[in-house]
């Protein structure tokens, strides 16, 4: 009856044979959170990185760092809007700031660059062909339907692009189109990860 432990015994056990942190970890628990609250300190209130880092210690920063830069590549995406495209640059410039390797990231910026040019100008125009695409086939789908019930009193028009199945094909239509894109970006954002 005694072998029988309470969780509570049984998680101390596990915690003793992890063994104690080391004062790497701990700084690491404390800092790259404090990097990440940076980061979306800048990216709210644009405040300067360089100053903010030159607040810490020295030992410290690079945990700051660390956290600041998953944000701040956390935080580019495909440029929907004009909003998106202001925290791309947002972003990247600050990414910029915080990376040593200036060339290898402005390498990778060019290619961003290049997707999002590419999703602006012929994304948007295959965008508008699918939307036109879509909306034709719902409201010959819709029409038909009207006419099999009522017959000759067919002449009801109907705003297909108010319907929650057109809402719903459309959104799946775009995530599918813009699947290319993500996957692209996302590539580069591990690329980014990866420099120093």
């Amino acid at each position: 009856m005694s072998d029988i432990k309470s969780a509570r015994e049984i998680a101390m056990e596990k915690i003793e044979k992890l063994g104690k942190a080391t004062d790497e970890e701990r700084l690491k628990w404390k800092y790259i959170p404090e990097g990440e609250k940076l980061a979306a300190r800048y990216l709210k209130q644009d405040c300067n990185l360089v100053v903010e880092l030159s607040r810490y210690q020295e030992n410290v920063t690079k945990y700051i760092i660390e956290g600041a830069e998953d944000i701040l590549i956390r935080n580019i995406n495909l440029p929907k809007d004009d909003l998106a495209k202001r925290k791309n640059r947002q972003a990247m410039d600050g990414l910029k700031t915080l990376k040593s390797d200036k060339i290898g990231v402005e390498n990778v910026y060019s290619k961003l660059r290049s997707i999002f040019q590419h999703y602006r100008e012929q994304g948007e125009q295959q965008r508008k062909q699918a939307y036109e695409s879509l909306k034709a086939e719902f409201e010959a789908r819709i029409q038909e339907a009207v006419q099999q019930q009522l017959g000759s009193l067919a002449g009801i028009r109907v705003d297909v692009e108010r319907q929650p199945q057109f809402q719903e094909e459309w959104r799946k239509i775009q995530a599918q189109l813009g699947s290319q894109y993500v996957m692209l970006l996302d590539e580069y954002k591990r690329e980014l990860s990866a420099i120093h």
